[in-house]
Parts: structure tokens; C-alpha cells; sequence
């Protein structure tokens, strides 16, 4: 989708989406925010017709996205509290300075829903209107014995000090082309039956062109920090910090109890790198919000965002959630300004 850079700093840019001049965008603005790995953001615009983005565009409302950009190499990458307290409230900040002040409906998927749920929780006066949860796993001794987590650990071999290395690669956490291999491996099921399923669908042209996508995302898995890395699995699964409803962010502990925007929960029913079960649990650590929701659709760990299925099940009950959104904060109508700027660039 055509975007625009409005805002540049360390580890992040951020983009806003073009708005077709037909549309005149309203409500409180959507940033959308990807786990910290180069390749992430693509997810929410993996192809036309299975763009979140370019639906969130086509029905009137701002929205933006936090792009994080290629992971420093020279040894320099950001720790957790970098992108807690720096990355995530400063892209907040800009993109209500973009809107005339209003708050944001943040919609992270992966780790990027839990640092934005410990964003929130980190800085309770920040402008959020509310989030949205997607395929965030935050108890991993949730996830049954022998589960594909569990399985993954055994057959990929350790990271990070042994680690659950199926579960980093979903973070981004590995390189490629290991992070695409270990998501594979996650959906073994479905590259077991690949072969036979594109023989029967040789004749549908969108189910082809939804599997060439799927790849090239797979293909461009990028490392994401490794300090970032090594904390997320330190302190949300070894330590199952998380799950107890806080976390160590620097040297202070961040309580989840302390976010009071709404949040909608959703777990992908066949997600293999982050299951229901360890998805669910984040709507009993949030007592200070004033309306918690779960809900599950169909698809695997990408295909929860932006599957083929995602238009009727994700988006629409993230269409509803916004709109409400809408409601709570009002609909005001973009400055002539800045509807002329838009329609410029």
C-alpha cells in the first residue's frame, strides 16, 4: 500500500498509509505494530486482497505503521526497555500529534501486541484508545505437553541458551533462512500436504497467488535484536513473567494490571507457534482495563492476520471493535490541512 514516512528516530520509522481521495478517514487513528523484526511490518500488507492495511485504509480509518528496520549489526541493538519505553510511546506520541490529539487504537500482532500491551501498562497516561492482541502468546506453561512449541524445542535444537527455537522464529528471532525452515517446521502439517492441496487448486488463481506470498514472507524472516530476543524469552517464558501479570522492564517491574485501555484478545485456532491456550490467559492480567474480549478465528500463526479467511473472521471483529472505538472518542473529520497534504503526497 502507498505510504508516506512522517516520523524517523532510533529503530523506528514511521509510516502513514495514503488515503484514497474518495475516502475522508475518521475515528482515532490505528497503528499497526509488527514484532521487532526487519521483515515483520510486511505482514500487515502481505498482498492485495489479504492486506490489513489496505483494509483498515478502504473503510475510512488513519492508519499507520511502526516499521522498525533492519537490526544493527555492530552490536548496538536495543534491549526490551528501549522499545517500552522509547520506540512504542514515541510512535504513539507523533501519530496523535498527527490527528489533532486523539488517542490511538494500537493492533500488534505477535510480540508486537505484547509490547504493546506493556507499553501501555509501562506509561498509563499514554494517548491509546485501546489494542488489539493478535497471536501474542504470554504463558507458555499453557501450552499442552508435547505441543508444537514443545515439539519445535526438540526438533530444532536450542537458541539462545536453549531455548524454544520456534517460538523465537515467530518473534523474529532467528536468521534466516532458519526462521523460515523453523516456521515450517511449526506447520508441519500443512508442508506435509502442501503438494496435493496445489494440485487441487491449480484452477484458483487467488489460492496460488496467497501461497506465493505466504513464501516470500517466509523467505525474508529477518533476526530481530538479540538483546531483544534474549529478554523476551528470559522473561516471558523461561521465567513465565508474563503469566504472573508484570515483567522486569529495565530495572523496574511493569504490572499489566496498570494498562486501562480496552483490549481485544485474538489466537489464531490452528496456530502452531502460539496456541489458544497460551494466548488466552492475557484476559485474566488485566484488571485495570475497563473491557477485556477474546476471541478466536480460523488460521496459523500468520494466517489469523491476514489469511483468506481473515476478511469475514479477524478484520470483521476488528472492524466492530474499532468502530466502538469510534464511538467512545468521537468521529472528527481531518483538517482541511491536512486533507490537502494527503491528497499532495
Amino acid at each position: 500500500m502507498p505510504s508516506e514516512l512522517i516520523d524517523q528516530g532510533p529503530h523506528r520509522s514511521l509510516y502513514r498509509y495514503r488515503t484514497p481521495g474518495k475516502v475522508i478517514p475518521t475515528g482515532p487513528p490505528v497503528l499497526l505494530v509488527p514484532p521487532p523484526a526487519a521483515s515483520a511490518a510486511t505482514a500487515f500488507d502481505l498482498r492485495r486482497g489479504c492486506s490489513l492495511a489496505e483494509h483498515l485504509v478502504s473503510t475510512g480509518r488513519r492508519t499507520y505503521l511502526l516499521d522498525y528496520g533492519e537490526a544493527d549489526r555492530r552490536g548496538r541493538d536495543p534491549d526490551l526497555e528501549t522499545w517500552v519505553d522509547e520506540v512504542l510511546p514515541q510512535a504513539v506520541a507523533r501519530v496523535a500529534e498527527d490527528v489533532d490529539g486523539q488517542p490511538v487504537q494500537l493492533v500488534g500482532w505477535c510480540l508486537g501486541g505484547i509490547l504493546s500491551v506493556l507499553a501501555a501498562a509501562a506509561r498509563p497516561a499514554l494517548p491509546v484508545a485501546s489494542i488489539t492482541s493478535i497471536a501474542a502468546p504470554v504463558d507458555f506453561d499453557a501450552v499442552r505437553p508435547g505441543g508444537s512449541l514443545s515439539g519445535l524445542a526438540r526438533l530444532a535444537g536450542g537458541f539462545a541458551g536453549g531455548g524454544e527455537s520456534g517460538l523465537l522464529s515467530a518473534f523474529g528471532g532467528i536468521p534466516r533462512p532458519r526462521a523460515g525452515n523453523e516456521y515450517k517446521i511449526s506447520e508441519i502439517d500443512r508442508y506435509l500436504t502442501r503438494p496435493v492441496m496445489m494440485l487441487a487448486n491449480l484452477d484458483d488463481a487467488d489460492f496460488l497467488a496467497q501461497i506465493e506470498a505466504v513464501d516470500a514472507f517466509t523467505e525474508e524472516m529477518l533476526a530481530s535484536p538479540g538483546r531483544t530476543v534474549a529478554q523476551a524469552y528470559d522473561r516471558f517464558f523461561r521465567e513465565d513473567e508474563l503469566a504472573c501479570g508484570e515483567a522486569r522492564v529495565g530495572d523496574r517491574r511493569v504490572s499489566l494490571s496498570e494498562v486501562k485501555a480496552p483490549v481485544l484478545v485474538i489466537a489464531g485456532r490452528d496456530d502452531g507457534l502460539a496456541p489458544w491456550r497460551s494466548v488466552h490467559p492475557l484476559t485474566r492480567l488485566l484488571p485495570g482495563s475497563p473491557d477485556v474480549r477474546f476471541a478466536t478465528a480460523p488460521g496459523g500463526h500468520l494466517g489469523v492476520l491476514t489469511g483468506r479467511k481473515a476478511r469475514t473472521t479477524t478484520w470483521a471483529r476488528l472492524d466492530a471493535w474499532l468502530a466502538e472505538g469510534s464511538v467512545r472518542h468521537g468521529l472528527r473529520a481531518a483538517r482541511p490541512q491536512r486533507e490537502r497534504q494527503l491528497s499532495r503526497s
